[in-house]
C-alpha cells in the first residue's frame, strides 16, 4: 500500500517545464531579460545591485585598460559562455578572453573559449557560484582563472589552474593588496575593484 504522504508530495510537486537547447535559443532572442540553461530547464537571471554593477562596470573596464598592448578582451554580462555543448550556457559578470573569438557551433553569440572568469556574488547565488558552477566551469579546457567577489564586505576568492590541473585558492581582505591575475600577467588593485562601491562598515573592519 503506498505512503499517502508520499505520494501527496508527488501530485503536490509541480511538473519541470523541459527545453531544448534551440527552444532556449529562440526565446531569448524575444526575451527582454537574460536567462540561464541547465540540462532542459531556464532560470532568469535577477536584476543586479548597485554594487554589483559598479564592481562588474570596474572590473571590465580596469582589464580592457591593462589590455592596451595584449591581444585579450573583457566582456561584461552580456556574453554567453557554453559550459557544455547542449547542456548548460551561463551569463558570466566578467569574461576575458584571449585571441580571437571562438564561436559555439552555428551561433555568434555564445563563446566556447573563455581564459577568465569573474562572478560578483550576491546571497542569493553565492553557494551556486562557489560550488556547482565552479565545478562545472573546470571542465572548460581553455578556462585558467576563476575569481569570485563579495559585493559587500573587500573578500575576493582568486582560483588559478597549475600546470598539474589543480586548482589554487588565494584571499584578498584588504583594500591596499593587489591581486595578479597570473594567466595573463595582469595586475589589478583590490581598491580600483571596489571604486565607489557602498561596502558594510563592520563587517569591512571585521575583514581588514
Amino acid at each position: 500500500m503506498p505512503d499517502f504522504n508520499d505520494e501527496g508530495a508527488k501530485m503536490l510537486k509541480p511538473n519541470k517545464q523541459i527545453y531544448t537547447a534551440e527552444e532556449y535559443f529562440d526565446m531569448e532572442k524575444l526575451s527582454e531579460y537574460k536567462s540561464e540553461y541547465f540540462y532542459g530547464e531556464i532560470f532568469a537571471m535577477a536584476g543586479g545591485t548597485p554594487n554589483h554593477n559598479r564592481i562588474t562596470i570596474n572590473l571590465a573596464g580596469t582589464l580592457n585598460a591593462a589590455f592596451k598592448d595584449k591581444f585579450c578582451e573583457a566582456f561584461a554580462s552580456d556574453l554567453r559562455v557554453q559550459v557544455e555543448k547542449g547542456r548548460h550556457y551561463t551569463y558570466p559578470d566578467v569574461v576575458v578572453v584571449c585571441g580571437e573569438l571562438e564561436f559555439a557551433e552555428k551561433r555568434k553569440d555564445t563563446i566556447i573559449n573563455p581564459v577568465i572568469i569573474m562572478e560578483v556574488l550576491s546571497d542569493s547565488t553565492k553557494d551556486y557560484d562557489r560550488g556547482t558552477k565552479f565545478t562545472v566551469y573546470r571542465n572548460i579546457k581553455t578556462l585558467q582563472d576563476y575569481i569570485l567577489i563579495d559585493q559587500d564586505i573587500v573578500h575576493i576568492e582568486y582560483f588559478s589552474k597549475k600546470e598539474d590541473g589543480t586548482w589554487r585558492l588565494q584571499e584578498y581582505f584588504n583594500m591596499e593588496e593587489v591581486l595578479t591575475l597570473e594567466s595573463i600577467q595582469v595586475k589589478i588593485s583590490i581598491k580600483e575593484i571596489y571604486n565607489r562601491v557602498s561596502l558594510i562598515p563592520k563587517l569591512h573592519l571585521l575583514r581588514a
